[in-house]
């Protein structure tokens, strides 16, 4: 009987910003944003991932563009469950015998009613069995690294709700920190900036895109410039500006300082001999975070330790989770237990 499942297990980031789902000895199959529009007046769901997110900031009264996490932990779980239930359906065609096992990544900081909620959210969307992983473990697998060893390694997982910094070793966190400021404050950051210095009003769509293309947290040679669009406080009509890459970087200032002091808190907290592995190994940086040029600058300037970008940093969560189901047994002291059984 168990055989017959084995192919349909799967992990799930389930993150502020992006939900990523991967399908045993398959891959990430799944990579869409955490977004979902729903008509008020009937309720029903029009449309999930991409397809929602063009609609956030641009929808009439009876639609809603909403992000169901926030901070990292479910903020509606309706939506959260339809969103998972949606995205399961897509990577699973043959809908009517799937109930796979299902590992999902948690922020580190997260309370048990939280997890409670996630691990439901999980069951309703059809699991048979719902296992929890925290994010930096998560991360720290999917990124390659030693966790099983005794070692310390050092993971800085900066992503849309929450950033988490963790020490591992021997296959358990030792340190942690989670803090819900991460990728949506830093646009958060953008918006109140461009109205205080500018008195212009930007949608998040496009504080996002602000921070892709000009954020930066260190000073680099190049410090483009480039216009943007927003809607002039005082007139109330549409205006342009042009901003360079050094202001936007002291719109940032602040949410990057509380990373970096989370960074050094954590530091702070850990055992002399596992501070000395990290002086040699380094800090390993992941999430969409790890994207924002000159992160791993800034934290090498603030720490005096070498600090390496993961691979492919918007997928090392949901790599490690993978890992979590393709090696179920040997990973399955790193899941949180839980002794329901569906």
């Amino acid at each position: 009987m168990a055989n017959s499942f084995i192919g349909r297990d799967m992990a799930v980031d389930l993150g502020t910003a992006n939900t990523l789902v991967y399908v045993r000895r398959k891959g990430v199959l799944l990579d869409e944003p955490s977004v979902v529009a729903v008509n008020d007046t009937t309720g029903e769901i029009l449309a999930v991932g991409h397809e929602a997110k063009r609609m956030i900031g641009r929808t009439p009264d009876d639609i809603t563009a909403i992000r169901p996490l926030k901070d990292g932990v479910i903020a509606d779980f309706d939506a959260t469950e339809q969103m998972l239930r949606f995205f399961i359906q897509r990577v699973h065609k043959r809908r009517y015998f799937a109930k796979p096992r299902m590992v999902i990544c948690v922020p580190s900081g997260i309370t048990p009613v939280e997890q409670r909620a996630v691990k439901e959210a999980g069951y309703q969307a059809g699991a048979r069995r719902v296992y929890i992983v925290e994010e930096p473990m998560a991360a720290a697998i999917g990124a390659g690294l030693p966790v099983h060893q005794p070692t310390g390694n050092m993971v800085v997982d900066v992503g849309g709700g929450t950033t988490e910094v963790a020490v591992i070793s021997l296959g358990g966190i030792v340190t942690s920190l989670s803090i819900r400021t991460a990728g949506d404050e830093l646009d958060q950051a953008i918006v109140t900036w461009m109205k205080k210095e500018h008195s212009l009003m930007l949608g998040e769509r496009t504080a996002e895109e602000v921070k892709m293309t000009l954020g930066s947290a260190f000073p680099s040679a190049q410090e483009p410039e480039a216009e943007i669009r927003g809607r002039d406080l005082v007139t109330g009509l549409p205006r342009t500006v042009v901003v360079s890459a050094v202001e936007i970087r002291h719109a940032l200032e602040e949410p990057l300082h509380a990373i970096v002091d989370a960074v050094r808190a954590t530091l702070d907290q850990t055992p002399p001999e596992l501070a000395g592995d990290i002086m040699d190994r380094g800090i390993v940086l992941t999430g969409g975070g790890a994207l924002l040029r000159g992160l791993d600058e800034r934290l090498r300037h603030e720490t005096g330790m070498p600090v390496h970008v993961a691979d492919e940093p918007l997928l090392s969560v949901a790599l490690g989770a993978g890992r979590c189901v393709e090696e179920f047994e040997a990973l399955r002291q790193v899941l949180v237990s839980d002794r329901r059984r569906a």
